[in-house]
C-alpha cells in the first residue's frame, strides 16, 4: 500500500478545521431560541463585568502611582 504523498498529508490538515463551526452549529441547535438567548446575555454580561473592573483596577493603579510620585 502506498502511503499518500506529503502534499496530500498537508491538504488533510487544511480541510479537517473546516469542521469547526459544524460543531459549534451542533451546539447552537441543541439549545432553545431562549436557552441560547439567555446564554448570550450572560456572555455579554460577564464581559462588560470583566472589562469594568479592568477599567477600574487601571484607574486605581493610576491614582495610586501619582499619589506615589506627588508625595516623593
Amino acid at each position: 500500500m502506498l502511503s499518500p504523498s506529503p502534499s496530500l498529508r498537508y491538504h488533510r490538515r487544511i480541510i479537517m478545521p473546516s469542521n469547526l463551526p459544524n460543531l459549534r452549529r451542533l451546539f447552537v441547535d441543541a439549545r432553545s431560541e431562549a436557552e441560547e438567548s439567555a446564554y448570550s446575555r450572560k456572555a455579554f454580561y460577564n464581559l462588560a463585568i470583566f472589562i469594568s473592573s479592568v477599567a477600574v483596577f487601571s484607574l486605581m493603579a493610576q491614582r495610586m502611582a501619582s499619589a506615589k510620585t506627588i508625595t516623593s
